[in-house]
């Protein structure tokens, strides 16, 4: 285990799973989409690696999505975390940054409370693990290790 591996989130599967093949992997992680699930799993371009996990949340003008690359020689599905925020004023760009992705998003709002004085209330909330532990579950569970990387798939 690399000297950084704990802090990009590389996991390693039991000793005990077999790997499946890649193509089942692939089918596994595709089959993450539906209803209710924050995030899209679609096939990516030349440039992006092999899948992308999207989530789009506009509620906070955040964008984050995950490239993988499914290494099969290695049975290793190497992932990258990159995150784009808009600006909340129209003078200053966007900020993009890559990297492990561990952030919780929140909205908070102001409703009346019980004694009839307004109190702060939480009225959205996003965590990152909400998209990566579905996606690196999906790996493991396919005997396959999850290494997260900062620059290169």
């Amino acid at each position: 285990m690399g000297l950084l591996d704990n802090y990009f989130g590389t996991r390693h599967p039991d000793a005990r799973v077999v790997p499946r093949p890649s193509l089942e992997l692939r089918a596994a992680l595709l089959a993450l989409n539906g209803p209710g699930v924050p995030f899209v799993v679609r096939d990516g371009t030349a440039k992006e690696g092999d899948l992308v996990a999207d989530c789009r949340l506009p509620q906070l003008r955040v964008r984050l999505w995950t490239r993988m690359r499914l290494d099969a020689a290695k049975h290793e599905v190497r992932a990258v975390d990159e995150q784009w925020e808009a600006p909340l004023t129209g003078n200053t760009l966007g900020q993009r940054s890559r990297g492990p992705a561990n952030a919780v998003y929140r909205v908070w709002g102001k409703e009346p409370g019980p004694d009839g004085r307004s109190r702060v209330v939480e009225t959205f909330r996003f965590e990152t693990r909400d998209m990566k532990d579905p996606l690196r579950q999906a790996v493991l569970d396919a005997g396959w290790t999850w290494r997260g990387v900062l620059f290169r798939l």
